[in-house]
């Protein structure tokens, strides 16, 4: 179709339309040119914009739905929610993973409130949060399985990531609390506090854990015990970030302060992963966490 509404006049696209049986009307014709042309701009514009005019439920519907989807912005709309909101999708040939954290750099900080992560905050395009009660209504659907990656980059060029086959999230009564099983990857079992031998860990395990932000003590340990330092609440130890902490903070936390290269070493608060690394405390330079669904929503 031309993309000029004066073009699409001239091509004889009226003649058509009267031939078809529509009663000629120029002004009723032009009215129609007008708004094809309209629909085709707003669809150009939005992926201009990088928001391809493809919706879903989340990325994993869109993925098996639209199989040459490629890896951006996209509009989703998880049952139950009243409007549309955009999310990054990573597509990988395993399916359409929702990206919910995003870390990169110190622009955007992590040390927010319980609404901040409630509600999300950043851009999906860059770092970001998308929100404990956005990742909630994504993750509840019915007839679906949900895993749960996280990736890690380090500042040497290496990285590694930790998959859970398992991974549901409880609603805000219950604090958002974090339940994962399955565990596979090269980075470790740092949520469930598992040490590379693959012991348990005594209270580490960060599993079937709530949320808590500096706000809001969901862990409910005073004083809390980080290594060998006792504090007040994790939270606060780990750089004010949110995260699912266990009666001893816990192995894993991606929310403190982000820390450049040089001096991301034995870091009280950054972003931690420690089954990853073995040679004391090291903030990761990068990190994403996304979620898919075994059983794509359909």
């Amino acid at each position: 179709m031309p993309a000029d509404p004066a073009a699409l006049l001239d091509s004889g696209f009226c003649v058509s339309y009267k031939t078809m049986g529509g009663d000629w009307n120029p002004i009723g014709c032009a009215k129609l040119v007008l708004l094809l042309f309209l629909n085709v701009h707003a669809s150009q514009n939005l992926v201009r914009c990088g928001v391809p005019p493809v919706r879903g439920t989340d990325c994993s519907q869109i993925k098996s739905q639209h199989p040459e989807a490629t890896s951006g912005l996209y509009m989703i709309q998880p049952a139950g929610v009243p409007k549309p909101f955009k999310v990054f999708c990573e597509m990988q040939s395993d399916g359409g993973w929702t990206v919910f954290q995003k870390r990169s750099g110190g622009e955007v900080s992590f040390r927010k409130d319980w609404l901040a992560y409630k509600h999300g905050f950043g851009n999906p395009q860059s770092d970001h949060w998308l929100g404990l009660q956005r990742l909630w209504a994504i993750t509840k659907a019915g007839g679906s399985r949900w895993a749960l990656r996280v990736d890690l980059w380090d500042f040497e060029g290496g990285s590694a990531f930790a998959e859970y086959r398992d991974f549901k999230l409880g609603n805000e009564s219950q604090a958002y609390r974090l339940e994962v099983w399955g565990y596979y990857g090269t980075a470790g079992d740092a949520i469930r506090g598992r040490d590379p031998s693959a012991l348990l860990l005594p209270g580490l395990n960060q599993n079937c854990r709530s949320f808590s932000t500096l706000d809001r003590d969901n862990y409910s340990c005073a004083p809390c015990a980080f290594g060998n330092i006792s504090a007040d609440t994790c939270s606060h130890e780990e750089g004010g970030g949110g995260w699912w902490y266990s009666r001893r903070c816990g192995l894993a936390s991606l929310h403190g302060e982000w820390h450049p290269a040089g001096k991301n070493w034995d870091q009280a608060s950054g972003l931690h992963w420690f089954t990853w690394k073995d040679s004391g405390p090291y903030s990761a330079r990068a990190t994403r966490m996304m979620v898919k669904a075994h059983v794509a929503n359909q």
